[in-house]
């Protein structure tokens, strides 16, 4: 059974730092592209950054340079360091397995953590 666990949101003041943790289980990361989407209040979810099973990496423009996503195969873990956050990145944020397509596209699978809370104040 797929299961996907996120950890490290919080409340933390504009300019801070936050580190997002999914671990997998029940699916080889190392094979498996992982994404971070996120959904604000009243907003569609929209993905945040993604890495592939090779380590190719895509960011949305609105935290291109400030967020890194990367991932650890051995504990099945994909990480999201996320600076300089700004109080427009408060959202829950999921983590989701996916595949990489054509064109660095992300196909989100129908495998979703239940989400973590990041809230950035002002």
């Amino acid at each position: 059974q797929v299961q996907l666990v996120e950890s490290g949101g919080g409340l933390v003041q504009a300019g801070g730092s936050l580190r997002l943790s999914c671990t997998a289980s029940g699916i080889i990361p190392s094979v498996t592209a992982i994404g971070w989407f996120r959904q604000a209040p009243g907003s569609q979810r929209e993905l945040v950054a993604a890495i592939s099973s090779g380590g190719s990496t895509k960011y949305t423009d609105t935290v291109k340079g400030r967020f890194t996503i990367s991932r650890d195969n051995a504990k099945n873990t994909v990480y999201l360091q996320m600076n300089n956050l700004k109080p427009e990145d408060t959202a829950v944020y999921y983590c989701n397995a996916g595949v990489f397509g054509t064109g660095n596209s992300y196909y989100a699978m129908d495998y979703w953590g239940k989400g973590t809370l990041v809230t950035v104040s002002s």
